[in-house]
């Protein structure tokens, strides 16, 4: 039922549209070839080596940020759904995640063109996809507590954005994060790099920081805890909520 309702949800998206999902691509492309154009002048970095390093990095904080922006709208928008038919509300979150899951899949022609061209692409990419899974699973717990948070206070899908937006700024995903010097190791420790860094280090064939795998793993179960009680106690309200 989810993966049906994801795929509407994509199909109304683009209703009327010549290549529906796919002018996803080039908007992602514009952005990659414009942003490493330029930052790779004023970073002082090989051109060759920093468009893979962006393009993936934008691919997945675009994922990251679509699930979390998603996620606070996850009961909102099915509320006609919610209103009529008893369905759990896990599948909301689901659909959620899988609807972003198909934008990443068309994203990721990009970065793997780039990837197929300056270099082969190895057995790590199945890392790569492990890494994905598990910003997916991390994905679901967003999408439902934020949606139930959202359900009830209106006012924290806005102020999630603007959180997304200077996230975006802080997190290595357009310079490279030797940049900082001796302040490497404190953005080690920003969920979102790690969440960037478990993907996209595999795929250009080098080691992920040691500190991201380990983040992401606390950040899955710690996200999941506090997501089951409220979830849990207050599921029944939410219908009332929205």
């Amino acid at each position: 039922m989810w993966t049906a309702l994801a795929l509407q949800d994509i199909r109304l998206r683009y209703r009327g549209s010549v290549l529906g999902p796919w002018w996803l691509t080039p908007t992602t492309l514009v952005m990659a070839l414009t942003m490493g154009v330029i930052y790779a002048h004023l970073l002082n970095i090989n051109i060759d080596a920093y468009l893979p390093y962006l393009a993936i990095g934008l691919v997945i904080w675009q994922f990251i940020s679509g699930m979390v922006t998603d996620g606070c709208e996850t009961f909102l928008r099915a509320e006609a759904i919610i209103r009529q038919v008893p369905i759990p509300f896990s599948i909301h979150a689901y659909r959620t995640v899988f609807r972003n899951v198909i934008v990443l899949a068309h994203n990721f022609v990009i970065p793997l063109a780039f990837i197929t061209i300056q270099m082969s692409i190895g057995w790590r990419v199945a890392e790569a996809l492990a890494a994905v899974t598990a910003l997916a699973v991390n994905g679901l717990w967003v999408s439902i507590l934020l949606g139930m948070v959202s359900a009830r206070l209106r006012d924290v899908p806005p102020i999630v954005a603007s959180c997304l937006q200077v996230g975006f700024f802080l997190t290595p995903i357009f310079w490279p994060i030797e940049a900082l010097g001796g302040w490497a190791k404190i953005a080690a420790l920003n969920p979102l790099f790690a969440a960037v860094d478990i993907v996209r280090a595999p795929l250009l064939e080098i080691s992920a920081e040691a500190t991201s795998w380990p983040i992401v793993l606390v950040s899955t179960i710690f996200g999941w805890t506090i997501t089951y009680w409220p979830f849990a106690q207050f599921r029944t309200r939410i219908a009332y909520w929205i």
